[in-house]
């Protein structure tokens, strides 16, 4: 392997996740609603991190299979709600806000669906383990390419390592890219849209310290699992996993 190719394949495992994972073709019915959707997942899930330019206009429009002027206005929209900013000059562009919005906690007993917050968190956990635990265990399955297996583990040292203001969207980034390695494009959306659940409860409760050491340890032993390719291992590690964060959120919401 000569210089240039250790380079590429350097850069390409510094990127944990492509900012276009769920930039993806938007239905023409709801065209503007699920621009606005796929780009604050994107923002919300980490894949394009505050202070960073989305990319270009006509390269986003193309991604999202929508009209410049319907990517126009979901920007728009979302520059007057704060997730964005647009900059002028040589280096300008549309860029993620530095500060982003706080997130709209769910608050236990203000929902005004008859079912309630915990009918809510119920069906979230459900869907969650469904999904989740069934992404770790073929992502184990799979044959993992050598940049896979570093990305993986490189997910996993970001979240370890990722300051507390920054842990949500680290864990979820991880997550995301357990199911991108599974090759199956019709699981990525389902598991952001399930990290995207997850969160907003996360975000009306505390984050405690004694449970990011553990959720640290329980990831490390889902990677380890996976990078081996033991199936039921990782099952169970996920498993385990999303069973410590469903007693957290009961014990703050049921």
């Amino acid at each position: 392997m000569d210089r240039q190719e250790d380079d590429a394949q350097a850069d390409a495992a510094a990127e944990v996740l492509s900012a276009g994972l769920l930039l993806t073709p938007a239905r023409p019915a709801n065209a503007f609603e699920e621009t606005v959707q796929r780009l604050l997942q994107s923002i919300r899930l980490g894949l394009i991190g505050p202070g960073e330019r989305l990319p270009p206009e006509r390269e986003l429009a193309g991604m999202l299979e929508v009209s410049r002027d319907t990517l126009r206005e979901a920007i728009a929209s979302l520059a007057e709600a704060g997730w964005v900013v647009a900059r002028r000059g040589r280096y300008g562009g549309t860029f993620v806000s530095d500060e982003l919005p706080s997130p709209s906690p769910v608050v236990a007993g203000a929902d005004p669906d008859p079912r309630g917050t915990a009918a809510r968190l119920e069906d979230t956990l459900a869907l969650r383990a469904v999904i989740e635990v069934g992404t770790a265990r073929r992502a184990a399955e799979s044959e993992l390419s050598a940049l896979d297996r570093e990305r993986l583990w490189q997910a996993y040292e970001e979240c370890r390592t990722a300051p507390g203001e920054q842990y949500r969207m680290a864990d979820s980034r991880l997550h995301l890219l357990i199911a991108e390695v599974v090759g199956a494009p019709s699981v990525i959306p389902l598991v952001a849209d399930v990290r995207m659940r997850v969160n907003e409860l996360l975000d009306g409760i505390p984050l405690l310290a004694p449970n990011i050491t553990h959720s640290d340890e329980q990831h490390r032993a889902i990677v380890d699992a996976i990078l081996r390719g033991s199936p039921d291992e990782a099952a169970a590690a996920m498993a385990e996993h999303i069973e410590g964060t469903e007693a957290l959120l009961r014990g703050f919401y049921a």
